[in-house]
């Protein structure tokens, strides 16, 4: 709405007169307390203001705060021999759920990592953070559920305690590790991981349980196909590369 109570003025610039008074007056007034402060100041401590001030930017590494201006932001480099397919997997979430690529490179590089310590389908892993939040790390549910894997703290001490405590639920890597310390808890009771992920959904939403097992599958299935095309284009440009001739 475009100025719903517009101010009557006359055609002789009554408006600008009246914003110059009142900065008129502002800078007096302005002027009038410093001119007091430093009297205080050098009465009671011997102290002027204008040294003071000097002193005190003076005590500021001018050299750190210029670097800090002008240092790169992080950025999260994936490398090694899985690198590509990292990529292109992390590359199809974010464009899937509308995020960094930045960051969901980063999470499948975590999951892919963690899995393999505890011996976790870094797929599946992948396929309950797209489910539970998204790929956002901060998701935070009216029940509690943390993080990127909506895992609620209070019900997992065991396993928050060594990586510091709930403080830690937002924290990608301390989030990813414990919930797939869960999944392979529930994977391992039930024996079946359709079975699991309805605990798992059981613990962390009101999702629907019969729903959220082929959700979370049909999501794996997904990465599973985007894997799939990735290792099939490298393979073609591989062998186009080894039969291409030789120049003479």
């Amino acid at each position: 709405m475009a100025k719903s109570h517009p101010a009557i003025f006359d055609q002789h610039g009554a408006p600008q007169l009246a914003l110059w008074a009142r900065n008129t007056v502002a800078s007096f007034t302005l002027i009038i307390c410093l001119v007091s402060l430093n009297t205080i100041l050098q009465a009671q401590h011997g102290v002027h203001m204008a040294s003071a001030l000097g002193d005190g930017f003076a005590a500021l590494d001018l050299a750190q705060l210029i670097n800090a201006a002008e240092a790169p932001a992080k950025v999260t480099v994936i490398e090694g021999p899985h690198a590509g397919k990292y990529r292109a997997v992390g590359d199809y979430l974010a464009r899937r759920y509308r995020v960094s690529s930045e960051m969901t490179n980063s999470v499948v590089a975590k999951a892919h990592t963690i899995g393999a310590e505890l011996n976790v389908d870094p797929l599946l892993i992948l396929a309950v953070i797209s489910v539970e939040s998204r790929f956002n790390p901060l998701a935070e549910s009216g029940m509690g559920a943390k993080g990127l894997m909506q895992i609620i703290p209070r019900y997992h001490p065991d396993k928050f305690g060594p990586l510091g405590g709930e403080k830690v639920a937002f924290d990608p890597q301390a989030n990813i590790a414990v919930g797939a310390k869960i999944l392979k808890e529930y994977i391992r009771r039930t024996g079946d991981v359709v079975d699991a992920l309805q605990l798992y959904v059981g613990a962390t939403s009101d999702e629907n349980e019969n729903g959220y097992a082929s959700k979370v599958m049909a999501e794996r299935g997904r990465l599973s196909q985007v894997l799939r095309q990735f290792e099939n284009q490298r393979r073609t440009t591989h062998n186009q590369s080894s039969t291409k001739p030789l120049a003479a």
